[in-house]
Order: C-alpha cells, then structure tokens, then sequence
C-alpha cells in the first residue's frame, strides 16, 4: 500500500477543523462507498464543493481531484493543489494530459472527483453566464475506459457560514454502452444520468427544480 500523503494528513486535519466550524455537514450514504477505483460524479454549486467532499471523506481516501486550469496559475496555488492531489483540466477543448491523468489515478486504484458540469451551477439552475446545469461527456469517457466504479454525488448549493450543508452519496451508478468504448452519444447519455442522478439525490432535478 502506498504511504499517505504526510502534507494531506495536515491539511486534512486543520483545514478540516475550520471547515467544520464555519460550514457543518450532514453526510448521508457514505457507509456503502467502495474503496477503490471510485469516479465521484458531483454537481457543482460552489467553489468550495471539493474541500466539502475531500474532507468529509476517510483520510486515507486517497481522493484526487480535476479541476480547471485557472486554478493552478498562481505559482503558490498550483503547488499547493498539487500537493493536495488536484491536476489540472483545459475547459473548453479536449485536455489528452487530463485525460491521461485521470485514467492513471484510477486505474492505480485511488480514487477521482470530477464535476461533470464543468462550471459552478448555483443552485442547479444556471451559471455566471446563465447557461442551465449541462454535463460534458468526459466523465463517462473516463468512467468507461477505466472500468472505474461511477457514484454520483450531491452536495448543497447553500453554503452559508454555520449553516449545515448536506452532502448525499449515491449508490454506484452502472453504465450501459455498446462495444468496446461505447459512442459517442452512449457516453453523453452516461454524463447525463449522472448529472441527473447528482441533482435527484437532493431532491432537485437539472435546472434547479424540486422533484415532485
């Protein structure tokens, strides 16, 4: 087994002690997550969904997460991410070395966290630029060609200061796909039921509306 991350271990531990002060999570559905190989699919409503989940998470989770690139351009911030198991993504076109990245994590049985999104959604209805909650196919592309095991995963949209959040697991979630890396479409379809099973697990569907 691979040792733990001795700079994660600290991190883990007092960045998620004020975490837990100023924003307190409910975590349901943890107790039935595998342990490995794992590509946790969220919806993305704040910026600080991946400390909410990461920390929320056993430490020796071994959690790594794709983020967007414009996150790593300060030179401190890029080494700290790093160091916390976070890579970067280029949006907006295909990113081979993201790719690349992620299909080793998983494939070396640690386990992913992707936004399928893409962007934050605030409260699953749209975001800065008004386009409406969207998953982009990567996801399942990454999912498919690692065998990886999909869970959706819901995090709260509000995230006020001492306000309990709800983070929610879902149970695994298969694929269904024709031969051996599916099409095109049948990995859109894939992203999109994730997306839609996110969102479900908070009693929401895509584009914010409660369901009935």
């Amino acid at each position: 087994m691979k040792p733990i991350n001795g700079f994660y271990v600290l991190a883990y531990y007092v960045v998620g002690l004020i975490l837990r002060i100023l924003h307190p999570v409910t975590v349901e559905g943890i107790e039935k997550l595998p342990k490995h190989g794992v590509l946790l699919c969220a919806n993305h409503s704040s910026n600080w969904d991946p400390l909410v989940i990461g920390l929320h998470l056993p430490k020796n989770y071994r959690l790594h997460a794709m983020a967007k690139e414009e996150l790593f351009r300060n030179a401190f911030l890029n080494w700290l991410f790093r160091k916390l198991g976070a890579f970067p993504v280029s949006r907006g076109n295909t990113d081979i070395q993201a790719v690349k990245t992620a299909i080793q994590i998983i494939k070396s049985g640690d386990n992913l966290l992707i936004f399928p999104e893409g962007t934050v959604i605030r409260n699953g209805i749209g975001s800065a630029d008004g386009l409406p909650a969207h998953a982009k196919g990567g996801a399942a592309m990454i999912g498919v060609r690692t065998g990886a095991i999909l869970v959706p995963v819901f995090v709260d949209g509000e995230k006020k200061l001492f306000h309990r959040t709800r983070l929610i697991f879902g149970d695994p979630y298969e694929p269904v796909y024709t031969g051996r890396h599916g099409t095109a479409e049948e990995m859109q379809k894939i992203a999109d039921d994730l997306l839609a099973a996110a969102y479900a697990l908070g009693g929401q569907k895509i584009g914010g509306a409660p369901l009935e």
